[in-house]
């Protein structure tokens, strides 16, 4: 690696923790006289796969690394063929098994990520701490993603057997949160499930959830607004923001990787050592699940 440009691959613009991801890859650039672009691949599989390619494949174009949150698979021939051009690859918020394998040269390849699982499990200690039992809408991110995976592995594993989750899907965004309550709204069954709580993958389409309840009459309004509401990400101006406005009940944190990949980056081409071949960060409640538990009233 001889420049400092890096081609940093997200999964959308229309999300609160991808756009903290790009914000502070862009302030560790700023600091560390680097150059990035960062690109969005609009929640489409095939046009992140397709961005990549073009950028290691126009000599023009081509960086000194890229660093990708995949929107769906892990895209193994798009990262040999980085490795094979000399293109550093970083993979956040996934470990893939070939991550070992192109690490053979002094090409850096590694990845950071987060314990997606024990995102879940927290939100289960969270549900346990809200609700006694009965029903719960559980809003899914997009099927095939691997975080919607791990965290969706987490809750099954530790929730009650007490609770019953009804399971919707989004995309990570406010919208698609709004829209897969909506379309749960209009069943005619949807009424009489005795929901109890919903917990959403992200923040985003857990306020976007409760836009769609805001936007019923005030008799059903009032109801379905007094039950809690959790997301994760947890960033301090929006998901914690939302916590201590009352918005939502709790969050997950989960850190941003993108800063920390960059980081690292930077040090192995200014001549340091190579990253191990994964770091793992670990998500915390907010609040706390006993101060869930105590009711206790957060601070403004």
């Amino acid at each position: 690696m001889n420049n400092s440009n890096v081609v940093i691959s997200l999964v959308t613009r229309e999300n609160d923790y991808q756009r903290e991801q790009a914000n502070a890859a862009e302030t560790v650039a700023t600091r560390n006289g680097a150059t990035v672009e960062i690109i969005y691949a609009d929640n489409d599989a095939v046009v992140q796969t397709q961005q990549l390619l073009k950028v290691i494949q126009d000599p023009s174009l081509r960086p000194a690394a890229i660093v990708v949150e995949p929107v769906g698979t892990e895209m193994p021939q798009v990262a040999k063929a980085a490795v094979s051009a000399g293109i550093g690859w970083v993979m956040l918020n996934r470990t893939p098994d070939y991550i070992s394998q192109l690490r053979t040269g002094p090409t850096p390849v590694f990845a950071i990520d987060i314990d997606q699982q024990e995102v879940g499990k927290i939100q289960a200690r969270q549900l346990e701490a809200l609700v006694e039992e009965g029903n719960v809408l559980y809003v899914e991110g997009p099927s095939g993603n691997n975080v919607t995976r791990m965290r969706s592995k987490g809750m099954l594993a530790a929730k009650p057997r007490r609770i019953e989750l009804k399971v919707l899907k989004g995309d990570w965004t406010e919208q698609s949160g709004s829209r897969a309550v909506r379309n749960w709204l209009s069943l005619t069954t949807s009424k009489q499930m005795g929901i109890r709580a919903v917990v959403c993958q992200n923040d985003g389409m857990a306020l976007g959830a409760r836009k769609a309840f805001e936007e019923l009459p005030m008799a059903e309004r009032d109801h379905w607004l007094s039950l809690p509401f959790t997301g994760c990400d947890g960033l301090p101006k929006t998901g914690q923001d939302w916590v201590r406005r009352g918005q939502l009940r709790a969050t997950v944190v989960t850190p941003t990787v993108a800063g920390l990949a960059l980081e690292m980056l930077l040090k192995v081409v200014r001549g340091g050592p190579m990253p191990p071949a994964q770091t793992m960060l670990t998500p915390v409640s907010f609040p706390p699940v006993a101060d869930l538990r105590s009711s206790k009233p957060l601070a403004r």
